[in-house]
């Protein structure tokens, strides 16, 4: 077949979108000069990770069940996946000419068809053969674009063998995925890869059932702000009891939107691109200033990274690609990827931005996921649109509240603050509860000029898939900021409150969120015999944030409200009184005032650290005393 870009500009002649044809093509013809700088980073870190993976990759002949597999500086186990990186080894031997790349390619290859090969086309997510199969779409994917971009490369044995291989897991794909055998991600990224390898396999059958499952996917997305649904257990089996869909940001952008946007563009579907641009927008006012993804509030956040999904390929391709359409998907493609570049140490990408400093080993998983659509951008970068940092980020130049009805999250901006209050109830799994911030929590408070602040954790870390999460160093200290309890040693927060309101005003310059919540455990048992329920508090203007915790009933147990604040070590912290804290940032000082002592939660050394989402923090708390019936905390920045 005659390698050709499949998904170019002119792909969008005659579709109705927000921008003029003529607009599009002279983005297209402009976009060189003005994308240049992108590009470069792209490349640049595209080479970086492709170097760092080579560097771990395995090679022992004289054992074939760890040759040519990526070694994990921070796991004990081989990832499954790590086939993955066929795609960006061969972008790289394709353009250096290097050998290194092909050699690297080939030893991922043959590491999976020793290890998690099944005869039924499939690979599997680790040696076990029983092991989960779904996976083989994204390998799949991978070798697909390999192989069409850059299998000249290859010698005529290699690529013929490889092609069959494709065949193979295009066929188990074929007969295994509808719309909703499991969670959205897999069937809305098959619609891309079935479709890919159709093409190039001549399968029309497999392009036939990319079209269903098109049309189908169409019917996931929620009602009023156009969030693709369907991260749960089944996929649509089951809303909460607020009547939500489940909904996971990090998954959405980093993986299945990719697919979808890749499939619309490349057949021409002005419906499903219709529905794609309102999903995207939406989407895209959760990103944060710093290119961040704000997925604390996501069903299933505990994979999140604070740039994105830990297994997931990165939102590149779905902003990049549809930035003729609204130029803040372009700054949001590369302000992300200058997040992942300071996310970077020894060529490999770690889970957070706190990871580098706390010296928590990188887990190459987030590498050779996040490699892939980097050498997607490359390989369409003559049919790319303008893609720079021209347009502002929603959330950059946001101000005031806006309410998301689909999830019952608030967003506010005032100022230099921007922060995330969730009373979300959907659940991922619905028998087991791996919290993400609900209960009209503070997911994650963020200032332009010192960052971010705070930032939602699980409530419990929980390894939730073993094969694809790091272990938590040391002890797990929640870093959602909450009223918390422990009776009998049993822990009661707002956390584990899902029937949780949260009502909002903005007057005089001031914005307040106000919570009210009930202190329960983790099997929703309310907390008895001291106060349950309490108001929350969130007042935001210019100048600061205050929250304030109260309630009506007696309280007669300690009770205590907990502010973990994002802190690398490095920062400097100032006890200036008892009831005043100050922390050093590189841009600012942050000061913390509180109307009764503050206290730190016991910790080894200066700071706690957590996987989710990868950061360090100072766990701040301060108690109700006799004489106080609120607790009034401020944060300022100076």
């Amino acid at each position: 077949m005659q390698r050709r870009n499949f998904i170019q500009l002119s792909t969008l002649a005659g579709i109705g979108l927000s921008l003029p044809m003529g607009g599009l093509l002279n983005a297209c013809e402009s976009h060189p000069e003005h994308s240049l700088k992108y590009k470069n980073l792209t490349a640049d870190l595209l080479k970086e990770w492709c170097d760092g993976m080579l560097r771990v990759q395995i090679n022992n002949p004289l054992n074939l069940e760890e040759h040519g597999a990526l070694g994990c500086p921070s796991c004990a186990h081989i990832h499954g996946r790590c086939m993955d990186a066929v795609y960006p080894f061969l972008y790289m031997a394709d353009s250096t000419g290097d050998k290194k790349y092909v050699e690297g390619a080939k030893l991922v290859m043959l590491w999976a068809e020793n290890n998690v090969s099944q005869e039924d086309g499939a690979w599997t997510v680790i040696k076990n053969p029983k092991s989960w199969k779904g996976i083989t779409v994204f390998g799949a994917i991978a070798l697909a674009e390999a192989l069409h971009y850059h299998g000249h490369v290859l010698d005529e044995e290699t690529r013929t063998a490889w092609t069959a291989r494709l065949e193979k897991a295009g066929q188990y794909i074929y007969n295994t995925f509808t719309i909703d055998f499991t969670n959205i991600n897999y069937p809305g990224t098959a619609v891309y890869g079935l479709n890919l390898m159709g093409d190039i396999l001549n399968r029309d059958d497999f392009k036939n059932k990319s079209k269903t499952l098109a049309s189908q996917v169409k019917g996931y997305f929620t009602a009023n702000e156009g969030l693709l649904f369907g991260e749960c257990k089944k996929s649509s089996s089951k809303l909460s009891e607020k009547g939500l869909h489940g909904v996971d940001l990090g998954y959405n952008v980093e993986e299945t939107l990719n697919g979808l946007v890749m499939y619309a563009l490349k057949e021409k579907d002005e419906e499903l691109l219709k529905i794609l641009t309102k999903s995207l927008n939406s989407h895209l006012e959760f990103m944060l200033p710093d290119g961040a993804w704000d997925n604390s509030w996501g069903n299933r956040m505990y994979k999140w990274s604070y740039w994105g999904s830990r297994t997931c390929d990165g939102s590149q391709p779905a902003f990049g690609m549809m930035a003729h359409v609204n130029p803040a998907f372009g700054t949001a493609a590369v302000k992300n990827t200058e997040l992942l570049q300071s996310c970077t140490a020894d060529g490999l990408l770690h889970g957070g931005p706190g990871f580098i400093e706390a010296g928590i080993p990188a887990c190459v998983h987030h590498t050779f996921a996040h490699a892939k659509p980097l050498a997607a951008m490359l390989d369409h970068w003559e049919h790319l649109p303008e893609i720079n940092t021209k347009a502002a980020l929603p959330r950059s130049t946001a101000d005031g509240v806006k309410h998301y009805k689909d999830l019952d999250v608030f967003l506010f901006a005032r100022g230099d603050w921007r922060g995330t209050v969730s009373a979300y109830d959907a659940e991922y799994h619905y028998k087991y509860d791996f919290r993400q911030a609900s209960g009209g929590a503070l997911g994650v408070l963020y200032h332009n000029k010192v960052g971010l602040l705070c930032a939602a954790s699980m409530a419990k870390y929980e390894m939730v898939e073993k094969n694809n999460q790091q272990l938590q160093p040391g002890k797990d200290i929640c870093l959602t900021p909450r009223v918390e309890v422990y009776k009998d040693e049993v822990w009661y927060t707002n956390l584990y409150d899902l029937p949780a309101t949260v009502t909002s005003k903005d007057e005089l310059g001031t914005i307040e969120l106000l919570a009210h919540v009930n202190l329960k455990n983790v099997d929703r048992e309310e907390l008895v015999g001291t106060a349950s329920k309490f108001d929350i508090s969130y007042k935001c203007d210019t100048d600061k944030i205050e929250i304030k915790v109260s309630s009506k009933q007696d309280i007669k147990a300690q009770t205590a409200f907990v502010l973990p604040i994002v802190s690398p070590s490095s920062d400097v912290v100032t006890v200036v009184s008892e009831k005043k804290i100050t922390i050093q940032k590189s841009d600012g000082l942050v000061t913390i005032e509180a109307n009764t002592p503050i206290k730190t939660k016991a910790i080894a050394g200066e700071r706690t650290f957590n996987m989710v989402p990868g950061v360090e923090a100072l766990p701040v708390e301060v108690f109700f005393e006799e004489a106080n019936k609120e607790l009034i905390l401020s944060l300022t920045v100076s």
